[in-house]
Order: C-alpha cells, then structure tokens, then sequence
C-alpha cells in the first residue's frame, strides 16, 4: 500500500501563493505516478495537475496552467504543488494521489492512493 500525507494549505490573498506538499510511503512508491486533484463544496473532484515516476513529463489543467507548477523529490519521496497568481476559484480541498499503475493520467479512476486532503482558501 502506498500513503500520502497533504500539508500546507492555508488562507491567501488572490493574487498570492502557497505550496502544498505531500509525503509518500509504503510499497514502491518511489515508482507511481503522482497527481494532485482539487474538490469545492458540492462540486466533483477535479485534476490539477500530475508528473510521472521519473519527473520527466508533466500536466496541468488549463485553469491552472502557467500559475501552478507540481514537482517531486524521488530522494525525499515527495512531490510539491506550487501555486501562484491564485484566484478565488482556487478555493477547495487539495488531494495528493498515486497511480495505480505506470500511466500517468488526469482521471481520479487511475489512482489508487489518496491524501487525506488539505484545505485552500483564497479571499477576494
């Protein structure tokens, strides 16, 4: 099993930034793809962004394209979202989550492992 443990959410002004972590362990986590998804109150968890095993490839969702940029740390196995020029609509429940497999996707069904998620606010 693979765990993953958010951390660094928090209130900002828009226009501001933040960067949420997350810790990997357990079964061979080094290798899994990583994604980070977002979820509003009554809305359906939506993909950020992801970068495969090797960090070598990464993707963003158009709504935060050229604002956020994911990374990891394969030594620290960890993986970072950076996010500036926020927005109001940024406001939601981050989630760190590991591929079940070795495709990197932005389906939420392609991921096995789940953070527990941490909460961003950004004030008008």
């Amino acid at each position: 099993q693979v765990q993953l443990v958010e951390s660094g959410g928090g209130l900002v002004q828009a226009g501001g930034s933040l960067r949420l972590s997350c810790a990997a362990s357990g079964r061979t986590s080094y290798s899994r793809n990583m994604g980070w998804f977002r979820q509003a109150p009554g809305k359906e968890r939506e993909f950020v962004a992801a970068i495969s095993a090797s960090a070598g490839r990464t993707y963003y969702a158009d709504s935060v394209k050229d604002r956020f940029t994911i990374s990891r740390d394969n030594a620290k196995n960890t993986v970072s979202l950076q996010m500036s020029s926020m927005k109001p609509e940024d406001t939601a429940v981050y989630y760190c989550a590991a591929t079940r497999g070795v495709v990197v996707t932005t389906l939420a069904d392609g991921y096995g492992y789940w953070g527990q998620g941490t909460q961003v606010t950004v004030s008008s």
